[in-house]
């Protein structure tokens, strides 16, 4: 049951008469204080949450109601809970969300806006979302949240943006203030909290590319780096879908995980990295191009990729000739599954003659020059070609 900063005059008749039926109302500490007076046996979320989800799940079939701010369903516990109760169990009684009454007061088209939550999640994973022009409404974690998003913009040459904090919506408490993300300065910020962005993006911005292959002087690297070419054709290679996982072995600098999972906000990886300063590396790059959800394992293939869920692609940009490395990846791809291994030495490009006289799939030689200075004029420098091949599993 979604309730508003309102209370219970918020609730609809048949929300009020399902929360008055009630053995057991279950919710936060504001959320109980807005539904009162209670009659029912009451709980307050424990810590972990997870407990009380055991709780709720223990009393199927008894009236117990789960109160959360606005819609249960949007970054709401319902979500949580319908993957434990099957949905014919469940009655829901949503109220707008804080993106829809955010904008309605900021008049903003919903379809036309992202919507973030950074409630309980990375703070960072806003940050593909900052592009010139755009409009972003954001679930704040707490009172902080607003001035971190403001020094986040003005560090990366967005200042100029405008930032609205919407307090409290819904009660009497409600508040909305205006500010630029340079000369930010709201202070007694109410934790209930969301934000508004208007990005503004000046010249020199540091704008994440939509387009895979993004420039290399976006990675920290000590070279252990897929080129920006080599990486556009890479990830072509691997054709990520909506919610497909990666493991990316012998990650180096984390590039190609880290463009898997721009490619869409549901998509997950796993970055295998056996030297500990690179694994340190990959979490700054995965932090600043805004896929801190990245997952690192610091160890060795083969023994690192014993304990990790399927993938749906795999990719070896390093460790191919490794006994068991290409034999444990293979092996832990489905049907369909794609193996993608990048090669600059003999060695490694032998492995690869081998596997598609073994498996088949595609094999081709990628080759890139730069324009660099000669003296007073310019000539291309060839980097080291790189030997591909995709294996797709039958």
């Amino acid at each position: 049951m979604g309730i508003g900063e309102d209370g219970r005059a918020g609730l609809s008749p048949a929300a009020a008469a399902a929360l008055d039926g009630a053995s057991l109302v279950v919710g936060g500490a504001r959320h109980l204080a807005l539904a009162a007076p209670l009659a029912a046996e009451t709980l307050t979320w424990p810590s972990p949450i997870t407990e009380g989800y055991a709780v709720v799940e223990a009393r199927r079939g008894r009236p117990t109601c789960v109160l959360a701010t606005g819609d249960p369903f949007h970054y709401g516990v319902g979500a949580e809970l319908a993957r434990r109760i099957p949905a014919d169990e469940i009655a829901a009684y949503p109220q707008p969300s804080a993106f829809s009454l955010a904008a309605a007061r900021l008049g903003w088209s919903l379809p036309e806006t992202a919507c973030v939550s950074l409630h309980g999640r990375s703070f960072e994973r806003i940050v593909p979302h900052l592009q010139p022009g755009a409009r972003i409404l954001a679930l704040s974690w707490d009172e902080t949240t607003p001035g971190r998003l403001a020094a986040l913009l003005a560090e990366r040459g967005m200042g100029g943006s405008e930032i609205v904090v919407l307090e409290a919506m819904g009660g009497r408490r409600e508040r909305m203030r205006l500010a630029r993300a340079e000369d930010f300065a709201l202070e007694g910020i109410d934790p209930l909290n969301t934000v508004a962005i208007r990005v503004a993006a000046g010249p020199d911005a540091q704008v994440v590319p939509l387009a895979p292959g993004r420039d290399d002087a976006w990675y920290e690297s000590d070279g252990q780096l897929t080129k920006a070419e080599i990486r556009a054709v890479t990830l072509s290679a691997l054709a990520p879908r909506a919610g497909g996982l990666l493991w990316d072995i012998g990650a180096g600098s984390g590039s190609i995980g880290i463009e898997w999972m721009l490619a869409h906000p549901a998509n997950r990886a796993i970055a295998v990295e056996a030297r500990p300063d690179r694994a340190a590396r990959i979490a700054r790059n995965a932090a600043r191009l805004g896929a801190p959800d990245l997952r690192i394992v610091d160890g060795p293939a083969p023994d690192a990729l014993a304990a990790l869920p399927a993938p749906d692609a795999v990719f070896i940009g390093g460790g191919a000739t490794v006994p068991g490395v290409v034999e444990a990846a293979w092996a832990a791809l489905a049907s369909g599954g794609r193996l993608v291994i990048n090669a600059v030495t003999l060695e490694t490009e032998a492995r690869l003659a081998a596997l598609h006289a073994e498996h088949g799939g595609t094999m081709r030689r990628l080759a890139v020059s730069r324009l660099e200075p000669v003296g007073g004029m310019h000539g291309w420098r060839a980097a080291m070609p790189v030997t591909q091949w995709i294996g797709v599993k039958p």
